[in-house]
């Protein structure tokens, strides 16, 4: 298991999962964001504190529902569109981020293409 928060830590959330992939996007949103993906399934993300302070952000299809924290604005995880029934999360809010790094494998991930790439993350 895993804990994670935003940065002001208003927002507290555990992960478990067995997944040590972690994916660096490079569409528009991501880089902005500067975040790494940790995909997980719904049922292995829960959030301890904070959900009165999660705002949500949506655009284009509105299908991937992009939270951040009201108080300092930083994204600790969303539901992607590429998993809408799950979680993508930020694997830099996850702690301690220094030490966790070399228990996972960042690969990098063409989201500028995002239709003909999403085959690639599973």
């Amino acid at each position: 298991m895993f804990t994670g928060s935003c940065h002001c830590g208003a927002i507290r959330f555990s992960v478990t999962t067995s997944n040590r992939e972690v994916l660096e996007c490079n569409c528009s949103m991501c880089t902005k964001k500067g975040i790494l993906h940790l995909i997980v399934e719904k049922s292995e993300l829960a959030i301890l504190s904070g959900e009165d302070s999660l705002q949500n952000y949506e655009f284009g299809t509105k299908t991937a529902k992009h939270y951040f924290c009201r108080e300092c604005g930083i994204h600790p995880f969303y539901v992607p569109r590429s998993h809408p029934n799950g979680y993508s999360v930020n694997f830099r809010c996850l702690e301690p981020y220094d030490e966790l790094r070399s228990e996972f494998k960042i690969r990098a991930f063409d989201g500028r293409n995002w239709e003909k790439n999403i085959h690639s993350i599973s």
